[in-house]
């Protein structure tokens, strides 16, 4: 049983100049849909650290002033997939986007959060149909 429970990602939203950072996915489920950076919680690991971490391996930028977004519950049916979305808001602190995982990500760019791209990854989808409002936090 213990191969069917739920997975935690930890997902960054990256604030800078009122924009946030979207990337396309390639190679893994729901292909060419946007996501936010993310990676899955470490054992033993802060869910800061797990976004400060994943924000720097597929990104090659460092973020700032983290805190708790929100929590969805994601259950990708198709795949057999179930996973708990931890949605960290983070400030950009410095850098420049790269690419740093270009197997599993197409491009990284930054959108205004009423402009969103489509297709959103699921979490992205759920994390909206809690009402979730990115410009309350600016």
């Amino acid at each position: 049983m213990g191969d069917n429970r739920p997975k935690v990602g930890v997902w960054v939203v990256v604030i800078k100049d009122n924009k946030i950072l979207l990337g396309k996915r390639k190679n893994a489920h729901w292909n060419w849909t946007w996501s936010f950076p993310w990676g899955y919680l470490e054992y033993n690991e802060s869910w800061e650290w797990c976004a400060i971490r994943e924000t720097m391996e597929e990104t090659w930028i460092s973020i700032k002033n983290l805190r708790l977004g929100i929590v969805t519950n994601d259950i990708f049916e198709t795949e057999n997939k179930h996973y708990v979305t931890i949605f960290m808001i983070s400030d950009f602190n410095e850098g420049v986007v790269k690419n740093m995982e270009p197997e599993k990500c197409e491009k990284w760019e930054w959108f205004n959060w009423n402009e969103l791209p489509s297709p959103l990854f699921l979490p992205i989808q759920n994390l909206l149909k809690q009402n979730f409002n990115l410009l309350d936090l600016f």
